[in-house]
């Protein structure tokens, strides 16, 4: 079959009666497109194609919270980097509402330094022998050089984006085995901990910061990264239970406590906490990666527990990237498989990334984590993870509720309403071949082609 542009098609098979446009957003690697709109679908009452993707706005699921990246202490140090202009053109790009921004609206933040920090630190390091029980030498430190500074400028441009912290590991002191890599939390710090969370949350309000959700710490079952913590489940329940939920009423914190935070391999770790009502009543929901496991296992939490939220937080783009592969999985698993597994949030991993790859700790920091951008001086160069999210943030606001949509073979997607009514769809062609099929609102329908590997987001 011959293959004609795709303004060319779109027009030539939408062109009977059209009685709403709809607004055509394409990433296609095989033809150089990327993100780009399209002239608009025609939607009218005529016969859909044999292939359909119906929408169904009575059948509702999760409402969504963002999508977004995580804003490491390396990826802020790039930014600070560029001279003012461009570094405030590419933020406007990221997070503004304009024309040509792509709209994030969720962050992560890591409490103190993760692996793509310049060294491991926490915000309580004490000297071997130095007593400070009450941290009350407790300080935000570092991050007020070069991560604080940058979201100020970030919530210039969208004070409403919702950030989400997580820990990498405690201050040594408070570990078995006094290092930043590995070892256990323990018990007899549990309280000083819950403690050190506290006071993050209350100096980042003082910076003018809501924490909105807290994971325990990321990735417990993997010790080998640094920083890192071992925490078992039992563990993570127990200072839950006894310690951080009991100190969130006292202080009267309203951040979000989320568990586990690792991969998809073990719903398991979740379901086991959520077990116990005593910690449960603390907890509003479960944290995934992707590195392990399937996307579906979501659901298995979702279906013991249907009253706590889930959420995605993190997924890395291996440099240096394949657009054509590493956007067809991420599309696939993440923002349409998170989202029609219940998750409120889709987060890639670090925002940016400088060419070498650097900043990372030693002894287990990710030399080959690749950024949603990576910066070079004032030059910007767009990988796989910012169209990932391109496609979703744009038209998908905070406040939308995933409906219910049918996926026709090679066509993964997921469909959502907005809070000013409007359907966004996002869909990937995710088979060998050409495609053409309707997208149907109630006797409504339009059609669309996409060529195999290609993304679309529809905004109706």
């Amino acid at each position: 079959m011959k293959h004609f542009p795709y303004f060319i098609l779109l027009f030539l098979i939408s062109c009977n009666q059209p009685k709403i446009e709809a607004e055509f957003l394409l990433t296609d690697p095989k033809k150089g497109v990327l993100f780009e709109k399209q002239p608009s679908v025609l939607f009218s009452k005529s016969a859909p194609q044999d292939v359909v993707i119906r929408l169904d706005e009575s059948v509702t699921y999760q409402v969504m919270d963002g999508f977004g990246f995580t804003l490491s202490q390396g990826s802020a140090i790039h930014l600070l980097g560029m001279r003012p202009e461009p570094r405030n053109e590419i933020l406007q790009e990221l997070f503004g509402k304009g024309e040509n921004s792509i709209g994030v609206s969720y962050l992560r933040l890591s409490v103190a330094s993760s692996d793509l920090n310049q060294y491991p630190f926490s915000y309580h390091d004490i000297e071997e022998g130095e007593k400070d029980t009450l941290l009350v030498n407790f300080d935000l430190g570092p991050d007020r050089n070069d991560v604080i500074p940058v979201l100020k400028e970030i919530f210039t441009i969208n004070p409403n984006i919702k950030l989400m912290a997580s820990p990498w590991s405690p201050p040594s002191w408070m570990k078995d085995n006094k290092d930043t890599r590995g070892g256990k939390l323990l018990p007899e710090y549990y309280d000083r901990y819950a403690l050190y969370l506290v006071k993050y949350i209350q100096q980042m309000a003082e910076e003018g910061f809501v924490i909105d959700a807290l994971t325990i710490q990321n990735e417990p079952l993997h010790p080998g990264n640094n920083p890192s913590l071992l925490m078992l489940a039992g563990e993570q329940r127990d200072f839950i239970k006894f310690y951080l939920g009991p100190k969130f009423e006292e202080n009267q914190i309203k951040t979000k406590i989320l568990i586990y935070d690792h991969n998809a391999d073990r719903p398991d770790y979740p379901i086991s906490i959520l077990d116990d009502p005593e910690a449960k009543k603390y907890i509003d929901g479960s944290a995934f990666h992707l590195y392990g496991g399937k996307i579906e296992a979501l659901s298995e939490v979702h279906k013991a527990h249907p009253d706590k939220n889930l959420y995605f937080t993190e997924q890395w783009v291996g440099a240096p990237g394949n657009l054509p592969g590493d956007l067809a999985w991420h599309t696939k698993n993440l923002t349409i498989g998170a989202s029609r597994n219940w998750a409120k949030t889709v987060l890639e991993w670090n925002l940016s990334s400088a060419p070498d790859l650097k900043p990372h700790t030693d002894r287990g920091g990710c030399d080959q984590c690749l950024g949603a951008i990576t910066i070079k001086i004032d030059k910007v160069l767009r990988n796989p993870a910012y169209y990932v999210i391109a496609h979703a943030s744009k038209y998908v606001l905070p406040g939308s509720i995933r409906i219910d949509s049918n996926e026709p073979e090679g066509l993964p997607n997921v469909a959502f309403k907005r809070p000013d009514g409007r359907l966004v769809l996002l869909i990937l062609n995710e088979s060998k071949e050409f495609k053409i099929f309707s997208v149907q609102n109630k006797e409504w329908s339009g059609d669309i082609a996409l060529e195999a590997g290609a993304v679309a987001t529809l905004l109706l």
